[in-house]
């Protein structure tokens, strides 16, 4: 969690968040909503160096729905050699439909936990109290998935410090730093260094920026020893004015960056080995 480990020749972990639960193909037409389509972008992904895949389930209408998660994965699966499934527990309405992420069979071996509420737009709020974070907690440690803690903001960090000491969590934590607009943390180079020098020890970081902030903070993430995700539910363009063509296509631009850094991708496997799964 530190330059000098960039320095040492620390592997970087690559994860792809295909299509989330807001946005759907209004905004871009090539964002995957249904599970082949989802599938098949995840698999050129695998290919590129994805070694994560966070996941989200969408209705036929594009609407998020955690009830798909079960097709979704199990179309990965049947596409994909081994990159590592993260079903999301977060953007539902109620806690039955947060606890579908971590009920599909087989289990996932890691699941998003977000450790408070945000604000989603101009409408939309993600509500999220302490005592349903730690239900999650506790089931997935019962089930032995890998929590992904999602830190939207300062205050988050807080969280997960709460929740450390409570015992519901396992070394090395794994935390996703968010940063874009609304209530996410203010993206800024200063602000990532400030928030992983308070991260806790043991603790591995991935780093996820919206919009234009993904390429120059994702970038930045390996440098300071971390990880990086990229992909359509965060960002929908490429550059300035043009559209994403696909999930892969922002992979191979991360990949690329991570190999000109000297860094080498990490496998699932590896990954597996750096976040305590094996």
């Amino acid at each position: 969690m530190s330059y000098q480990e960039y320095v040492d020749g620390k592997k970087v972990i690559l994860t792809v968040a295909t299509t989330g639960g807001v946005h759907g193909k209004d905004a871009n037409p090539n964002l995957p909503e249904q599970p082949d389509e989802i599938a098949e972008q995840v698999r050129e992904c695998e290919e590129l160096g994805a070694a994560i895949v966070h996941v989200h389930g969408r209705d036929e209408h594009g609407e998020n729905n955690a009830r798909r998660l079960q097709e979704v994965n199990d179309a990965i699966r049947d596409r994909c050699d081994d990159i590592i499934i993260q079903n999301t527990t977060g953007g539902q309405s109620t806690m039955e439909e947060r606890i579908e992420g971590i009920r599909t069979d087989p289990t996932p071996e890691m699941a998003s936990l977000d450790m408070g509420p945000f604000n989603r737009g101009q409408h939309i709020i993600t509500e999220h109290n302490r005592h349903n974070i730690e239900l999650l907690a506790r089931e997935m440690k019962e089930q032995g998935i890998k929590p992904e803690l999602e830190v939207f903001n300062n205050g988050h960090l807080n969280e997960v410090y709460r929740l450390i000491e409570t015992g519901l969590l396992e070394e090395p934590y794994y935390i996703n730093i968010i940063f874009g607009s609304g209530t996410f943390s203010i993206p800024s180079p200063e602000n990532v260094m400030n928030m992983v020098r308070n991260l806790p020890e043991n603790s591995e970081f991935n780093l996820l920026a919206t919009g234009r902030h993904q390429l120059p903070l994702t970038t930045l993430s390996p440098i300071l020893g971390g990880h990086v995700r990229v992909g359509m539910e965060d960002n929908l363009y490429y550059r300035r004015g043009e559209p994403v063509r696909s999930n892969a296509q922002l992979v191979e631009r991360s990949a690329a960056i991570i190999d000109r850094l000297d860094a080498d991708l990490a496998t699932p496997d590896d990954a597996r080995e750096m976040l305590g799964m094996r």
